[in-house]
């Protein structure tokens, strides 16, 4: 079945917060959740969603990936970027990173905590590289973390 990538609409905010705390959950058990499931599936619905920015891939209509991006002064972001469980290794996790990189200026940033090695090995593989190393004291989660960029020279060529 092919996967599709279309804007995420508030009708997918169920989907999209479900596909957010299991990925957390199967993928994250190290780093506990800083907020309940309510808090986040509202935090999605409210905020995240309606913001822009948010982006889908959904194969026979379910939501299986998440991407968030934003633009902050020169540099952009990349805020989520997740796949469902039983979805990962069919690329779309590829395929969404690929979606924010022709959508964004670069330099491109995003974190990803240090433990999560199948996460820094992806965004290694597509061009960005470990730019800071935090302790944690600078996310709700209190993970040590990793701050990568992908410069404005490779974000265009993707």
């Amino acid at each position: 079945m092919s996967t599709t990538l279309r804007p995420a609409t508030i009708e997918d905010a169920a989907q999209v917060a479900e596909v957010l705390l299991s990925s957390r959950r199967v993928f994250l058990p190290y780093a506990p959740l800083a907020h309940t499931d309510a808090a986040v599936r509202r935090w999605v619905r409210e905020p995240l969603i309606p913001s822009g920015g948010v982006t889908v891939a959904c194969v026979g209509g379910e939501v299986v990936g998440v991407l968030a991006i934003a633009r902050e002064s020169n540099v952009s972001w990349i805020n989520q970027l997740y796949v469902a469980p039983g979805h990962t290794g069919q690329g779309i996790g590829t395929r969404l990173l690929a979606h924010a990189l022709s959508s964004l200026e670069g330099p491109v940033r995003l974190y990803t905590f240090q433990a999560n090695t199948g996460a820094r090995s992806f965004y290694e593989r597509h061009g960005f590289k470990a730019i800071a190393f935090g302790d944690g004291t600078g996310n709700e989660e209190h993970c040590p973390d990793v701050l990568y960029e992908r410069d404005a020279q490779s974000s265009r060529s993707a």
